[in-house]
């Protein structure tokens, strides 16, 4: 994979100011928070508990070929515009290219943030996870997912051109993802890809293989630009992904992933004595 080129173009194109909104930054100390609108996020509601408590759980848990859903408008319009225009720098990602995968998959080449405590974020992002971790968000996934146990991570991913998400099932300690998706039509075009496609093989094939697309009996695709996201159970045959990006040099897939794992004991242990 052209790792390094994929990088230099895209660094170019923020330094042309195309990609990041608010100016140019230098990479190093500072770049955390460079590009910001720090403006955005006190005050700021993010989820619509209307469209929340809309989705209906017995039809998202009946869904085929396993529990998913693709809702519009989870987050409020002006939360929304918010958290797009103060999208983490490209500066602080870390490039993740050709890293194996098991089962003989192909990698899934990207650049890739994990959330933390202490990670330097422009307020909107910070009020969003302080939302996400709130009750209302947790009783929405308990919902869904028939389950209350479990906790939570937060990733953002980029995708530039050439890459791909190979067909996979996710990990076993993985109760389920939801993915928010941080392109619109006034910077990304249908034509380049990007979605998340919902694969169905009839349970012919062991999560522990790697088929490709084509050996898939159906694809259903999910709405991937604007307020939307994807919500989606992962079992034995949650085989998803996406198809390999065909963008201009420079352009980046966008999305910001909450991870739901399944809680160990450990934690539940440390829960009880807290």
């Amino acid at each position: 994979m052209k790792g390094q080129a994929v990088l230099a173009a895209a660094l170019d194109e923020r330094r042309r100011g195309d990609y990041i909104r608010g100016g140019v930054g230098r990479a190093g100390e500072g770049a955390r928070r460079a590009f910001y609108r720090s403006e955005d996020g006190p005050g700021l509601k993010y989820l619509d508990e209307s469209r929340l408590a809309a989705e209906d759980e017995r039809a998202f848990q009946g869904a085929h070929p396993y529990p998913w859903c693709n809702p519009a408008g989870l987050l409020r319009d002006d939360a929304y515009e918010a958290l797009r225009a103060n999208l983490p720098s490209l500066d602080i990602m870390q490039p993740c290219f050709g890293k194996a995968r098991k089962h003989g998959q192909r990698s899934h080449d990207r650049y890739a943030l994990t959330y933390s405590d202490g990670l330097d974020l422009p307020e909107a992002w910070r009020g969003f996870v302080d939302e996400l971790q709130g009750p209302d968000y947790r009783a929405f996934l308990a919902r869904m997912m028939g389950s209350d146990s479990f906790e939570l991570d937060f990733h953002w991913h980029y995708t530039p051109n050439g890459c791909s998400v190979s067909p996979h099932c996710d990990a076993w300690w993985k109760l389920g993802s939801h993915i928010f998706y941080f392109n619109t039509e006034a910077d990304w075009s249908p034509d380049w890809g990007g979605e998340t496609v919902i694969l169905d093989d009839h349970g012919r094939f062991s999560f522990r293989s790697a088929p490709d697309f084509g050996d898939f009996d159906h694809a259903y695709g999910s709405n991937a630009l604007g307020n939307n996201s994807l919500l989606f159970i992962r079992n034995g045959r949650s085989w998803h992904g996406v198809r390999e990006i065909a963008c201009p040099e420079g352009k980046l897939r966008k999305v910001f992933i909450v991870v739901i794992k399944r809680r160990n004991l450990a934690t539940r242990l440390k829960s009880l004595v807290a």
